[in-house]
């Protein structure tokens, strides 16, 4: 049986009924590719917000801004610093940790909060080895331990042995921060009672230095600075090799003071929450780079008498890698809790 062809008039309704169908897909389709194009949008197309775990003024809160300019300068978007200080930077770190992994939520805080931490707190609220990853590392040099000229003490030795028949309280910028490290291993070795008094951020605690209610602080050479003139003395510094800006002042090995700990150099690491694409890593961590060069970044380091420059993704991972265990080690061994 032969079926029977459509009449013209038939066909002439069919190509209508497909026309309107047509008609409408491609009135959808600008909302769909919309849609589409929202997913995929280059990176970055909106306001980066760098989130600091202290206080402004220091060392931290310098870096962050100028990685802000930074960022500003090579996409053309706005970058906002916003300070959370608190809570041994728990704050500003579990913002970040919860926060998308999108390229758009940065942490800068100290190194101590994400290394150390992990085991100077019983309980956190997020995970440190699985919440947020590295992007670049900003050096801190060798940091300053600073005392009132009034206490009469030159070197680190003889502040121990004024602490051993006087009270002493030690600024620190954060709980469990390289300062309190440095006191509770002081304590272990030497027999004292340093208190540690934890600030948030580095410039009140010089200011309590300056004015007699701490009797030592360990921080930044630009934040030593400015109280220096105010009856404040360096009698040591952190690290390895001399601040370059206090060269004939020694080093706490070069005294003969003992430990792993005094020789090694912390720094800000720039965090973002875990599951952030590694294009967006890596072009994160080389606007840290490259602006290293520029003028601006090479005054900060000058100011804080910092010889060394951030390094790029791929070398902040080997060198987390590489420190992070030892650090949380040190923290084991001295047995510190912060909770």
């Amino acid at each position: 049986m032969n079926t029977p062809k459509p009449t013209q008039g038939k066909l002439q309704r069919r190509q209508l009924i497909a026309a309107s169908g047509l008609a409408a897909g491609a009135l959808a389709l600008p909302s769909a590719l919309k849609s589409a194009m929202a997913q995929t949008a280059p990176w970055p197309n909106k306001p980066i917000r760098i989130i600091v775990a202290f206080a402004p003024g220091g060392l931290t809160d310098s870096y962050a801004r100028l990685y802000a300019e930074q960022l500003t300068a090579k996409f053309g978007i706005q970058a906002i610093v916003e300070n959370k200080p608190g809570a041994g930077a728990i704050i500003a770190i579990d913002a970040v940790a919860k926060s998308p992994a999108d390229g758009y939520t940065l942490l800068m805080t100290t190194s101590g909060t994400v290394w150390q931490n992990r085991v100077l707190y019983s309980k956190l609220p997020y995970n440190l080895d699985k919440d947020i990853v590295p992007v670049a590392f900003f050096p801190s040099g060798p940091l300053v331990v600073g005392v009132p000229e009034k206490i009469g003490v030159n070197t680190m030795r003889e502040l121990i042995d004024y602490a051993k028949k006087n009270p002493v309280n030690m600024g620190s910028y954060a709980p469990g921060s390289y300062p309190q490290m440095v006191a509770d291993q002081t304590n272990r070795n030497e027999g004292t009672k340093i208190v540690t008094i934890n600030y948030r951020g580095e410039s009140p605690m010089w200011v309590d230095v300056a004015g007699g209610q701490l009797q030592v602080a360990v921080g930044s050479y630009q934040s030593f600075a400015t109280v220096q003139s105010r009856g404040v003395k360096a009698i040591g510094v952190t690290g390895s090799y001399r601040s370059p800006k206090l060269p004939e002042v020694p080093t706490l090995t070069q005294q003969g003071i003992e430990g792993r700990l005094v020789t090694l150099e912390g720094g800000l690491p720039l965090m973002a929450p875990a599951g952030t694409p590694e294009a967006v890593l890596r072009a994160l961590s080389q606007v840290a780079v490259d602006g290293a060069n520029m003028p601006k970044a090479a005054l900060l380091r000058e100011s804080f008498a910092i010889p060394n420059k951030p390094k790029n993704l791929k070398d902040t991972r080997e060198d987390w890698s590489r420190d992070v265990p030892v650090w949380i080690k040190l923290a084991v061994d001295l047995g510190i809790k912060l909770d």
